[in-house]
């Protein structure tokens, strides 16, 4: 019987290797696997190159990896925010280095991985730092740079519902970069806060297939204000 139900968030996390590519889902903290990152914060793995759209926010999730110093590389789009204080200090002490991709550039590396695409070209960056180094190509008239396809050791994503085959659906923009970064890692796992019985998700609202999960892992909901006031 395939069940990929871990019972707990330290089963879920077991066995992820020092040096890993950790694909973290979110859009600053929308869809952000908090859990998972904590998680990951408290199984130890160090010397990790994260691939995630933003560099953090404040002193928790992703930030508080940062700040614990477990990361080596960070693959994003938008490092800096208001509240980025944490990615910021360790850049400018050369403690981190950083991949600048445009957000563009950056899902579509990520899905070109799960789908099996080697590499493509694109306009975007053409002219700029960012292409420096990359082999340049005009096609249709307009010059093009070469990207590569970005896989991940792991995938740490947070969807709405899901089933023990680890089928999976999100909530609104919490989707984001979820499943992309499913089909793109080796080993995917993912956070819901409710976990139904087979046949429970209707198929035409299926985001993510089980086949991309490996395991999968029930968390409680965040507390709104108002229950937290009571």
């Amino acid at each position: 019987m395939i069940d990929k139900i871990a019972p707990s968030l330290e089963a879920a996390l077991a066995g992820i290797a020092d040096g890993s590519t950790v694909m973290i889902g979110g859009f600053g903290s929308a869809g952000q696997p908090s859990e998972l990152i904590d998680a990951l914060l408290a199984q130890g793995a160090r010397e990790l190159t994260v691939v995630s759209n933003n560099a953090g926010n404040g002193d928790v999730g992703l930030a508080a990896l940062l700040k614990a110093g477990r990361v080596r590389k960070i693959i994003c789009s938008f490092p800096r925010q208001v509240d980025s204080h944490v990615f910021d200090s360790l850049y400018r002490a050369g403690r981190l280095e950083l991949e600048l991709v445009p957000q563009g550039n950056l899902a579509e590396r990520i899905r070109a991985a799960g789908a099996g695409i080697g590499a493509f070209f694109t306009p975007t960056g053409y002219g700029t730092e960012l292409a420096r180094g990359k082999e340049t190509r005009e096609i249709g008239g307009r010059m093009h740079v070469l990207e590569q396809a970005l896989p991940g050791d792991v995938a740490l994503v947070k969807a709405e519902r899901g089933d023990r085959w680890g089928n999976l659906t999100y909530r609104k923009t919490a989707r984001n970069f979820g499943p992309v970064m499913a089909a793109a890692a080796r080993l995917t796992i993912a956070s819901v806060h409710e976990v139904v019985p087979l046949g429970g998700l209707d198929p035409e609202a299926v985001v993510t297939p089980g086949i991309y999960v490996q395991r999968l892992v029930q968390v409680p909901r965040a507390p709104t204000l108002g229950q937290q006031a009571a």
